[in-house]
């Protein structure tokens, strides 16, 4: 297994040891890298590829892994890098669409100590943070500079997301570690953020760790949480100027075989007008379960009409983890 070394952090954003109030070698003991393949006709390889690499943290002593969903989706096989860099194989136990979460467990031994979770709740903007990933070479001193809304264009949405500052050069996965040593996030996306001044800043987006005590069980158990899953279209929007525009759709999913393309802008739900992306999907939500039909008004070449949308649940498109 040989992975293509991420870029350093740049000195200056590294945090020196003993400005922490925490062991951080001790911390970086309990993060890992992953690599995983996936088949190259799995529903997910022509967006996120077969090779996907990325880092987790260690949240049981028992090898149970969390890292960020998108990194094990459909894969096929898992390896696993200690800080030592002994290599194991590993298996993708779950992946909550909701959240963003994935779960893996070692399937050997790694005999590595677990990272506490802490509480996103507690922290405030401004606090510091250590973002952990690829190992010491790859920390990065930085601090919380929101805990807002997001909504993603593949219909993916939290009330309530955390980001840091500065980017982290291998942020998928990376754990956030608070100023009690405890993990407060997995790092998701790289994104740029418009300051104050006008100027851009690269950032992080973290997946707030709240979300994982709820339904860690029903992952461990079940693979997924033990509920309806949502109603899924299989679309890809943007939203420019209120209006919610479809960059793309799914080949194979539900909006495709109704009809919707690129370029459709939608403009309600079951004649309940949209006010942005995260509306949108909430509405969508709202209709029932995945299975739901839903009527969508769409506007085309300036004209209007109504695409009813048999909605399904994402995972059912999905490979099923298989064990090793």
């Amino acid at each position: 297994m040989v992975e293509k070394a991420p870029p350093d952090a740049p000195p200056p954003i590294q945090p020196k040891p003993e400005d922490l109030d925490f062991d951080l070698d001790g911390a970086l003991k309990s993060v890992v890298t992953l690599q995983a393949n996936i088949p190259e006709d799995a529903f997910t390889a022509p967006i996120l590829g077969t090779e996907r690499a990325g880092n987790g943290v260690v949240i049981a002593e028992s090898g149970l892994i969390l890292t960020i969903g998108y990194l094990i989706t459909e894969a096929e096989s898992v390896w696993v890098t200690d800080f030592a860099g002994r290599v194991v194989p590993a298996h993708a136990l779950a992946y909550d669409q909701e959240t963003g979460f994935g779960v893996v467990q070692a399937l050997g031994k790694l005999e590595l100590p677990a990272l506490g979770l802490g509480a996103v709740k507690d922290a405030k903007i401004g606090d510091s943070v250590t973002v952990v990933g690829g190992g010491p070479r790859l920390t990065v001193g930085a601090r919380i500079i929101g805990k807002q809304e997001l909504a993603g264009h593949w219909e993916y949405l939290l009330d309530e997301a955390m980001f840091t500052a500065p980017a982290h050069p291998f942020w998928g996965g990376a754990g956030v570690i608070g100023q009690d040593g405890r993990l407060l996030g997995i790092g998701s996306l790289h994104v740029q953020h418009v300051t104050e001044r006008g100027r851009q800043q690269d950032i992080n987006m973290i997946v707030p760790i709240d979300l994982l005590p709820p339904i860690l069980d029903d992952l461990l158990a079940y693979g997924r949480v033990n509920k309806p899953a949502r109603p899924w279209l299989g679309v890809y929007s943007g939203e420019s100027g209120g209006r919610i525009i479809v960059a793309n759709v799914a080949a194979r999913g539900p909006a495709a075989a109704a009809g919707l393309r690129e370029g459709d802008i939608i403009s309600a739900v079951r004649d309940s007008s949209i006010e942005g992306l995260a509306d949108f999907y909430r509405k969508i939500w709202r209709c029932g379960p995945a299975g739901v039909e839903i009527p969508i008004e769409v506007v085309r070449d300036q004209r209007s009409f109504w695409l009813r949308i048999k909605s399904a649940d994402r995972n059912s498109f999905l490979r099923k983890p298989r064990l090793q």
